[in-house]
């Protein structure tokens, strides 16, 4: 039986701590936190998004750094698993629209419930309210553990700290101090998923506006990284919601000046349908003021934004736009192009991108190549994926791939 000291108790030091005793080893965890899963009670908006129905491979196509990394613990421990891992643990979970798996009561608390349930059926220890300060390497085969309380030794260390995002949950950083400390690099941390600041000051008038059913394209340059359908939120500083959340993981290791985001407001139609449409509504309307006639095509609040960046006066009738104004229209609600300031700050960020650079990590164990019994897990790991439970997988199968590579 190895000892087994466990920092952190988000989602991916729960899995870690109960798969490691699950093997029969002597597992402690240290939370400086009054309680485990502080993080896990805010996600999904206090709902928790845990995971996402889909196949290993179509995890790791939503994994936006380091997915090959990842291709040996979701394989291990995949979203099927991690799904019947919860109900046999007594949480009955939901699937909703596309394909986001939630508790069906929509507690996140219960998502935390039923993992100390699980660490406490095979005996895991564990210490409330206390910090781990340092980490000394005493030799190859010892670790003392210096809290703000007492000194500790332990076989083995798994370190679930998660990164800097959300630093009211007790995100703070620690893991990158223990890592840097035993000598391992550190790829710089970004926000991810986070809202985005945008240039300009058109999107105070629409503040408020949600969208739904929205085409959000990403362009560094004249490159098109990705096209994102689902939600988007104009808010005070500039746009949030899902699909602006996943831009923002594409872009915070980019130059912002060179990324543009685009709003196609009518996916379902192509350039030629929307065209008639518009000419439809034009000889419908054709007397009446543009602002009127486009009603039924955009939201209230969008179309004087829309008709100022086309140059088209609002009282203007609409026998009188003309064909290249009509065009303008067609272009702008096809290709609402929005230029990036910045990125929220991380105390509003969902996930820390960047940590522990996953070169020097065993993909199939999580243990350090510097230091053996030194194991890394969850978000202090340079790895992170879009929005819609595939970031909780992630500390999930990480946390697993550490823990039950512990062996009596």
């Amino acid at each position: 039986m190895s000892k087994i000291a466990v920092i952190g108790g988000g989602a991916a030091g729960l899995v870690a701590a109960y798969a490691a005793a699950a093997n029969g080893n002597d597992v402690t965890l240290f939370e400086k936190n009054e309680k485990c899963g502080k993080k896990i009670y805010i996600t999904g908006k206090g709902r928790c998004n845990v995971t996402h129905d889909c196949t290993p491979a179509e995890f790791l196509n939503n994994v936006v750094n380091n997915s090959k990394f990842m291709t040996s613990s979701i394989y291990a421990f995949s979203p099927e698993d991690t799904m019947r891992f919860f109900e046999v643990g007594g949480l009955r979970l939901k699937t909703e629209r596309g394909a986001r798996v939630f508790p069906l009561s929509d507690k996140a608390s219960d998502v935390t419930k039923c993992l100390e349930n699980y660490c406490k059926s095979v005996g895991v220890v564990f210490k409330f309210n206390e910090q781990v300060e340092k980490i000394n390497n005493l030799n190859s085969t010892m670790f003392d553990i210096i809290t703000s309380k007492q000194c500790y030794s332990f076989d083995k260390v798994i370190v679930c700290t998660g990164g800097i995002s959300y630093p009211s949950t007790g995100s703070t950083g620690d893991g990158y101090k223990f890592a840097r400390e035993f000598g391992h690099s550190l790829v710089p941390v970004k926000q991810g998923l986070c809202g985005i600041n945008l240039k300009g000051d058109y999107y105070k008038q629409l503040q408020g506006l949600s969208l739904k059913n929205i085409n959000l394209t990403v362009y560094y340059g004249n490159k098109k990284l990705k096209e994102l359908f689902g939600e988007l939120l104009f808010t005070h500083f500039g746009v949030s919601g899902p699909t602006v959340l996943s831009a923002s993981s594409l872009i915070n290791r980019l130059d912002l000046q060179n990324v543009r985001l685009s709003i196609d407001f009518k996916p379902a139609l192509s350039d030629e349908q929307l065209d008639k449409r518009l000419l439809r509504d034009f000889e419908e309307y054709k007397n009446k003021s543009i602002l009127n006639c486009l009603k039924e095509l955009l939201p209230a609040a969008l179309i004087p934004v829309m008709l100022e960046r086309c140059g088209i006066l609002q009282e203007k009738k609409v026998n009188l736009i003309t064909k290249n104004e009509r065009q303008l229209l067609l272009t702008n609600v096809k290709n609402f192009d929005m230029l990036v300031s910045s990125l929220r700050g991380f105390e509003e960020a969902i996930i820390t991108a960047g940590g522990v650079d996953v070169k020097e990590i065993n993909p199939k164990t999580m243990e350090s190549k510097l230091v053996k019994g030194l194991y890394f897990c969850g978000e202090v790991l340079d790895i992170d994926a879009f929005t819609g439970g595939f970031n909780l997988q992630i500390a999930f199968s990480t946390g697993f791939a550490a823990g039950n590579n512990i062996k009596e």
